[in-house]
């Protein structure tokens, strides 16, 4: 009797604790760009991802950031970070589900051939600081 008790508690707390905690889905990509590309370019291919990616299920209320580097000893051959955000990791879900073959993956293909390649990343939890 006390462990079904003590599993049922656990269960609720679990179920109340959880969305408390949980932050915004965050991809962070490291990115490649040949010398040709400018960054205005890169900010337009952004946008046309951006605008694609929105219209995806689960991709409605992402957002999209863009960091140069302006002084840094960087590791590596990373040219810009292109950070990709969703409000839960739900959203993410099922945006990254319907990915492969959706027109957002089809600019991807296209930002290859201009010379912007982001072949390293990571998902990350990220939680406002107050």
């Amino acid at each position: 009797m006390k462990t079904k008790m003590f599993l049922m508690l656990a269960l609720v707390m679990m179920v109340v604790a959880a969305p408390a905690f949980s932050g915004e889905a965050t991809q962070m990509w490291k990115c490649e760009v040949d010398v040709e590309v400018s960054e205005a370019e890169i900010q337009e291919m952004a946008s046309a991802w951006l605008k694609a990616a929105k219209k995806m299920e689960g991709g409605a209320n992402l957002k999209a950031s863009l960091f140069f580097p302006i002084a840094v000893n960087m590791q590596g051959e990373t040219d810009m970070v292109l950070v990709v955000s969703a409000p839960s990791f739900e959203e993410w879900g099922q945006f990254w589900d319907g990915y492969a073959g959706s027109p957002a993956a089809k600019i991807d293909a296209q930002n290859v051939e201009l010379g912007v390649v982001c072949p390293d990343s990571a998902l990350w939890e990220s939680v406002k600081v107050k």
